[in-house]
């Protein structure tokens, strides 16, 4: 699966994490990953390229300033071929729930 692929990179994977928190322009992104991975502004612009390509990131143009946001739409893939995994985790997902809200109850109980 090519989005498996494009988020198999740690570069990519780290500019998406900043982008799910916000808007970054490409100097930002160059100053907060290209200097953790100690990379160039260059690799830094081709990873954000292949992010755009495939529907990872959106960019906008604001003056001589490129702004990068994160785009859900690629993360769909991923979503879609975890689908028929989540009966798996959901069932205890669901089970800890319960478990919190019954310390809840507890603690009001006692208080």
């Amino acid at each position: 699966m090519q989005a498996f692929t494009i988020l198999s990179d740690p570069v990519r994977r780290r500019i998406l994490e900043h982008l799910r928190v916000r808007d970054l322009s490409s100097g930002e992104v160059v100053s907060s990953v290209g200097e953790e991975f100690g990379i160039t502004q260059s690799a830094i612009s081709q990873h954000l390229k292949l992010l755009r390509e495939n529907r990872f990131a959106n960019v906008r143009v604001d003056g001589a300033r490129r702004i990068y946001s994160l785009e859900p739409s690629g993360l769909q893939d991923i979503d879609q071929w975890l689908a028929p995994f989540r009966r798996f985790w959901e069932p205890k997902f669901e089970a800890l729930a319960k478990e919190v809200e019954r310390g809840k109850t507890r603690k009001r109980k006692r208080s």
